[in-house]
Parts: structure tokens; C-alpha cells; sequence
């Protein structure tokens, strides 16, 4: 998002957050808007319409398989169905007054109504098969059907990590339209579906688990597009969020304090710091044109502060926003780069993503291991290291994010074992000194390692990021 984008949001959030009824459509109708108005460029403009409308429709599934019955009645859910595809209807309808500064869609008006169709019959089947679905359908098959959803989910996620597969389907699309290519990289993105997928898989899971309570339309579709987080998160958990979304916090004068400190330090961070920061920071160019040592290590030392304030700067902008109209956002980051080791780093940076990593992943495939008899090391090798390895792909799937992970889950598992093998040997604390040095040296070395694991990051192939380090490291190739 643009610095203008994001200071016409703060004003929308502070107008919401003012609003004593209709604040809950009013934030609906809202998110709906943003992720339509801050869709990137596409290589069929016409994405731009059915991107956004499939988030949507998307949503609402999930809703429609999770939700116990008592929460899908018509006098409930009707306002926020209503504002949904109104919404849609106002932005669709662009296309014949052409503002193209706010929005631009070429859809034709045959294809906008197949679309308020299928959100009005997705809309329609959660209201007028409340009882079909609480009395006919045993509660496993309504697991197994969410499970089918759940792994559509993940497949589409594979999809859009894997630039092999777009490009392909893209060659497939032109081929069969009789054109040739115009280009050998396509143009394509789903706007912050990588945020969406974790909180429409954390609902399914939560619903397999007995563990997911009952929340209206307009509740839900809040949580999964609340326009703060839509792109960047921070990722938060359904229950907390809609018990803030009911209860919001009244701002007294220390909260507006707070709440435009945070959005004036993100804006700041993002666009003072991390985009002045982008022009010396690490990437192909400097990697392959870099003549000496020094300069490798400047430019890697920018990348890593230029990817944490650029990311804590989005952060910021978001819990500000929320603070604005009376929601508090999970924190993300808790100063990662001043830790001592890599555990403490991976507990304060993005710490909702290994949270969520942690309950869905992590903790259970570590019981499964306890349960079958395997040894304690061979339990956090295994843990650390596949953890690790899907939190790279989550990125994308390209071999750069899997050594990424793979470099993550070895320094964690030798930082475990090594704080392990130093507790039964250190009977007594250093003196204060000792302490202190101590602390600078694991800052020191945490930092570095991170750094380095940036190179597999941010470098377009491993051989280059190898060739990096090593020249970082003063060895002759």
C-alpha cells in the first residue's frame, strides 16, 4: 500500500471507531472496499475484479461448513450478506464511471451478475439449510467436507507459491486462446492470501477440533479481511479477535496517544527508514558487482535492517489502525535483533506466525513422536527442522526458501542442544561481567547467522548466495 493509501485508511479508522451503531458494517463494508482498491496490477486486468470476489466467496464457505446453526439465521446475517454484495455491486459498477484513480475493472456485466449469483446462493444455502445441515449431516461428515476444503486450500496455496506452475497455466491460457506469449514472467497475485489461508485453516482445524465458537457473518468476514492485517498481519486467532470486535476498547487520552505513536512510527520505519535502507540493501546486482569484503557486508547488514523495518513498519501501521477503532492486535515483533540466541530471535520476530506454527504444527507432530518412543533429540531434529523448512515455503516454493528453512532448523537444533549440554556444566551464574559479555556475544553471533540466512532469502539462486558467503567469510573461490 501507498503512504496515501494507508493515511486515507487512518482517517476511515478513526471515522469507524467513532460510530456508536453500525460500526461492525461500517468496518465490513470497509475491508470489503480495501481489498478490491488495493489490488496490485495483474496480467488479466479482469483479475482485479475476481480475485478479491473469490477471497470473499472463500470466506464465506468456511463460514458456511464451521458454524454452528444457532449462528447462520437470516435476522443475524442478512445486513452484513446485504453489505457484501452492495459493495461489490458499487465497485463492479465502476467500470461506466471509469475512475480509474480509485479503482479500475473491465469486468462485463454478464460475469458481475455470475457473481452476485454465487454469492447470493452461498449466502442462501448457509441460511436455508440451517436445519438441513444441523439434523442430516452427521458432524464427520461435516469434518470430512471441511477437510476437503482444507487441503483445496493448501493445493491452491502450492499454486501461488510456485512461479513453475503459474507460468505454465499462463502458457496453457494463451495457447488455447490462439496467442502467443508476451512475456516469459507473468504478472499474477493473490493479495494477501498467504495471511487469508492461515486463518481460514486455523477455523477449519479449530472446527475439527470441537474448539471453534459460533460467530455471525459480519464477524467472521471481518476477522478473515480486517483491512489493517489483510496484507501484512499480524495473524490473530477468531475467538480473540471477535471478542474484541464486540467489546471494543473506549480510547481515553493515552490510547489516541498510543494509537497515532504506533501509526506515525510505522510510517516512518516503512517509508523513511526501510525505503532509503532499499537502495544499498543486498540483492543480484550488488551480490555478482560488489568488489570487496566490506561493501558484501554493508549491503548484507542493510538487507537485514531494511526486511525488519519494513515489515515492523507494516506491523505498526496495522496495531495503530486497529487501536483507532478500539481493537488491539497481537504484537509481531519484540526487538529479534538484540537476542541472545536463535530460539529467543524466532520468539520476537513475526511471533504470531510461529505461533501459529507452533499450535497447528510443531506441538503436534511433537506429541505423535513422544507417543511412538523416539529420543529427545531425535524429537527437536525433526521438529526444528520440518517447522522450519514449511515456514521457508510458506514463502514460496523455490530451493533458496527451503535452505532458508533448513539453515533456521540446524542453528535451532544446535542452539538447543548446545544451551542443553551448557546447563548441567554451568552449576553457577557468571558475575555480572561475565553476563554481560556473554549476552553481546550471543547477540553477535544470533544477528550474524540471521544475516547470513538472508542470503538464501533474497538472492535469486543458492550457488549465488554460497558465492556471497563465502566472500563474506574472506574465502578464496
Amino acid at each position: 500500500m501507498t503512504i496515501l493509501q494507508l493515511v486515507i485508511l487512518a482517517f476511515a479508522a478513526l471515522i469507524i471507531g467513532q460510530l456508536k451503531k453500525g460500526r461492525e458494517l461500517a468496518l465490513l463494508a470497509t475491508s470489503v472496499f480495501v481489498i478490491y482498491w488495493i489490488q496490485p496490477p495483474q496480467q488479466f486486468v479482469s483479475l482485479i475484479f475476481w480475485l478479491p470476489t473469490a477471497t470473499l466467496a472463500l470466506t464465506i464457505l468456511i463460514w458456511v461448513l464451521t458454524v454452528p446453526p444457532e449462528a447462520r439465521s437470516w435476522k443475524q446475517n442478512w445486513p452484513a450478506g446485504l453489505v457484501i454484495v452492495n459493495v461489490i455491486l458499487l465497485l463492479d459498477l465502476n467500470q461506466f464511471f471509469h475512475l480509474e484513480e480509485i479503482y479500475i475493472t473491465t469486468t462485463p456485466r454478464l460475469w458481475m451478475i455470475a457473481a452476485f449469483l454465487f454469492v447470493y446462493l452461498i449466502l442462501g444455502f448457509a441460511f436455508l439449510a440451517k436445519r438441513l445441515w444441523a439434523e442430516q449431516f452427521p458432524i464427520q461428515v461435516k469434518k470430512y467436507l471441511s477437510g476437503a476444503v482444507l487441503i483445496s486450500i493448501l493445493l491452491l496455496f502450492v499454486y501461488l507459491k510456485s512461479p513453475f506452475l503459474i507460468t505454465r497455466s499462463f502458457d496453457l491460457i494463451y495457447s488455447l486462446r490462439g496467442q502467443e506469449m508476451s512475456s516469459t514472467q507473468y504478472i499474477f497475485s493473490w493479495l494477501g492470501f498467504s495471511y487469508i489461508a492461515f486463518r481460514l485453516i486455523h477455523t477449519i482445524r479449530d472446527f475439527q477440533s470441537d474448539r471453534l465458537p459460533a460467530f455471525t457473518l459480519s464477524e467472521y468476514v471481518n476477522y478473515v479481511i480486517f483491512f489493517p492485517a489483510f496484507t501484512s498481519g499480524p495473524i490473530d486467532r477468531v475467538e480473540r479477535f471477535v471478542r474484541e470486535l464486540r467489546t471494543p476498547i473506549a480510547l481515553a487520552e493515552q490510547d489516541w496517544v498510543e494509537a497515532g505513536t504506533r501509526l506515525f512510527v510505522g510510517l516512518f520505519k516503512k517509508f523513511v527508514i526501510a525505503d532509503s535502507l532499499a537502495l544499498f540493501a543486498m540483492n543480484d546486482i550488488f551480490a555478482v558487482q560488489a568488489k570487496s569484503t566490506g561493501w558484501m557486508w554493508f549491503f548484507l547488514y542493510a538487507y537485514s535492517f531494511r526486511i525488519f523495518f519494513d515489515f515492523s513498519g507494516y506491523t505498526d501501521v496495522a496495531i495503530g489502525l486497529a487501536r483507532l477503532m478500539g481493537i488491539r492486535l497481537p504484537e509481531n515483533f519484540a526487538s529479534p535483533y538484540l537476542k541472545v540466541n536463535l530460539t529467543q530471535f524466532w520468539n520476537a520476530w513475526h511471533m504470531t506466525l510461529t505461533q501459529w506454527f507452533r499450535a497447528y504444527f510443531f506441538n503436534p507432530i511433537t506429541r505423535e513422536l513422544r507417543m511412538k518412543g523416539y529420543s529427545v533429540s531425535s524429537i527437536i531434529f525433526i521438529t526444528q527442522i520440518s517447522t522450519m523448512v514449511l515456514i521457508g515455503l510458506w514463502h514460496g516454493l523455490s530451493w533458496g526458501f527451503v535452505l532458508w528453512g533448513l539453515w533456521h532448523g540446524v542453528g535451532l537444533f544446535i542452539q538447543n542442544r548446545w544451551s542443553e549440554f551448557m546447563r548441567y556444566r554451568m552449576k553457577t551464574p557468571p558475575p555480572a561481567l561475565g553476563q554481560f559479555f556473554l549476552s553481546a556475544a550471543g547477540i553477535f553471533l544470533t544477528f550474524n547467522f540471521v544475516s547470513f540466512g538472508w542470503l538464501f532469502f533474497i538472492l535469486s539462486t543458492p550457488t549465488l548466495a554460497w558465492q556471497v558467503m563465502l566472500n563474506l567469510l574472506w574465502i578464496s573461490q
